[in-house]
């Protein structure tokens, strides 16, 4: 769903909604429909936008969420390689974060490393992984100060600040 407005007025709002198919629009518009059918609500059904490879990079990267679970590693491939060649650094840095993020919901089996040879690229950089690394840290954390608080009993609030603020290699030390 993405508002843009015209002008400051109210009603010069307008309305996208993006589907992937016509199948999942609602059909119960009752409560609403002079709204969605007053000219500000403009509907995109993905599947019928065309062939993703055909399609301005932007367009290509939203049909890849409706692609089947096969066919994503080979577009998510084709799109960051056209990613490559069209935006310029680190203009593209947006894209390679939309694609890696589909791929991580799409297939979520996958592993950091199976996604990086699948892509072709390291995701270290990008905030999906950095989100991952930093919850996976904080559950550590969280783990080694239960664990010393079982071991030696609560601890006062100074010592426990101190704790947390120890780098994670020291706090596994610890």
């Amino acid at each position: 769903l993405y508002f843009y407005r015209n002008r400051d007025r109210i009603s010069d709002w307008q309305v996208v909604i993006i589907y992937p198919s016509r199948s999942i629009e609602q059909t119960d518009i009752h409560p609403h429909r002079s709204f969605l059918n007053g000219g500000q609500v403009n509907r995109v059904y993905l599947d019928e936008l065309g062939n993703i490879r055909e399609l301005p990079l932007e367009l290509a990267v939203m049909l890849l969420t409706t692609v089947s679970e096969q066919q994503t590693p080979e577009e998510a491939r084709y799109l960051l390689q056209r990613n490559q060649q069209e935006t310029p650094q680190p203009s593209n840095q947006a894209i390679i974060e939309l694609v890696t993020t589909i791929i991580t919901y799409k297939i979520e089996q996958l592993t950091i490393q199976e996604v990086e040879e699948m892509l072709g690229i390291t995701l270290k950089e990008t905030r999906v992984y950095q989100e991952i690394k930093q919850e996976a840290e904080e559950r550590e954390r969280s783990l080694i100060l239960r664990l010393l608080t079982r071991r030696v009993g609560e601890l006062p609030q100074e010592v426990r600040s101190s704790v947390e603020n120890l780098s994670l290699e020291k706090l596994e030390h610890l």
